[in-house]
């Protein structure tokens, strides 16, 4: 039975049509005789009107041991090239999520100009994630609330999610084994997250790149970071510069969660706020780390609440500028709603000619 999965110009979730085929296997009549002297041929026409007329579940036994997936399994987005994607989380005054609104509510404007929506949608889609966990010196005696804040986190996603871990001090290491990329188990993930101990110094940026880097392998659109340190950065090949700037590729959002040492001369809670800020993300500078669980725990509801909106940008040049974005929304019976999204991004650059395009004298 085969499955084709279509989908449209207009951006819309992919539909799956299912054609099946039931084929009937004639026995040479001369072969079979049935009780009372009938013969096949004479039975044959009411046995074909009798298939005809049989669920879909006898003609194809197959098809009933089929595992059934849920609507939003079967959810993709796809997106062109010159489309903007942008990940939208809209709060109320007293900062509680907000669902249920339309495309018609929603204004998208880039450099101050209009845009308009080309795709949008409020679904709980499953994302590839990456915890991004410091392991240097200044985090000995946090790792035990770490490790249940990223088990919280794994627990209230989605459970088709895709996760993995990077650790890192002055190196970086990938938490999960060479031969698994990903996971959405819980148990891997907290092995994971518990594998080397707290010592070193912090490369932080190098980390962000390679989780960064990392991101473009899951299959997953919605692509998401929680970075979990102090911001502090004093063994990175990197610096924060290039970090905002891969953080567009591929359209990461990124959550920061300072945990901050007062005899650490090295925490930057700067950094982690831009990082969180530019990406649509939220920054969370907790006081004390029992809050670190419920953080996670808010950061998961917040990622399988967002509105997806796509628009394709009236500025088409390949000028490699900055384009600012702002999103907002107007809703009856909803005052003074915010919207949190991505500030903007960098149009391609323009491509130079190749040489071998060059005309020949």
């Amino acid at each position: 039975m085969p499955l084709l999965s279509l989908v449209p110009d207009d951006r819309l979730p992919a539909v799956d049509f299912i054609q099946s085929t039931t084929q009937m296997t004639e026995l040479p009549s001369s072969r079979l005789r049935l009780r009372g002297g009938l013969k096949w041929r004479a039975l044959r026409p009411v046995l074909a009107v009798l298939v005809l007329l049989a669920p879909s579940s006898l003609a194809s036994p197959q098809e009933s041991s089929r595992p059934q997936r849920g609507p939003k399994s079967d959810y993709t987005i796809s997106v062109k090239v010159n489309e903007v994607v942008l990940h939208a989380t809209v709060l109320d005054r007293k900062g509680v999520l907000v669902s249920g609104l339309n495309q018609e509510q929603f204004q998208v404007y880039e450099d101050g100009l209009p845009q308009e929506i080309k795709h949008f949608s409020h679904e709980d889609v499953p994302v590839t994630v990456g915890l991004v966990v410091d392991n240097s010196g200044s985090m000995k005696g946090k790792r035990a609330d770490v490790v249940a804040a990223g088990v919280a986190f794994a627990q209230s996603s989605n459970p088709q999610d895709q996760m993995f871990v990077v650790n890192f001090n002055e190196k970086v290491f990938f938490g999960l084994p060479d031969n698994m990329p990903f996971t959405g188990n819980v148990a891997h993930l907290q092995t994971a997250l518990s594998r080397i101990a707290a010592d070193g110094e912090t490369a932080l940026y190098d980390a962000v790149a390679a989780a960064l880097d990392h991101l473009k392998a899951g299959s997953h659109d919605k692509k998401v970071l929680i970075v979990i340190s102090d911001g502090g950065d004093n063994a990175s090949k990197h610096n924060l510069t290039q970090i905002r700037s891969m953080a567009g590729h591929p359209d990461a959002i990124i959550y920061t969660i300072g945990i901050f040492d007062e005899q650490d001369g090295d925490r930057n809670p700067r950094v982690l706020k831009e990082l969180a800020k530019d990406t649509g993300g939220e920054a969370f500078l907790p006081e004390s780390l029992k809050e670190i669980v419920p953080i996670c725990e808010k950061i998961a509801r917040d990622i399988r609440s967002q509105y997806t909106i796509a628009y394709v940008p009236t500025n088409r040049k390949p000028d490699g500028t900055y384009r600012s974005i702002q999103v907002k929304v107007n809703a009856l019976g909803h005052k003074r709603l915010s919207v949190r999204t991505r500030t903007g991004y960098y149009a391609p650059p323009t491509t130079p000619p190749s040489p071998t395009a060059k005309a020949t004298p």
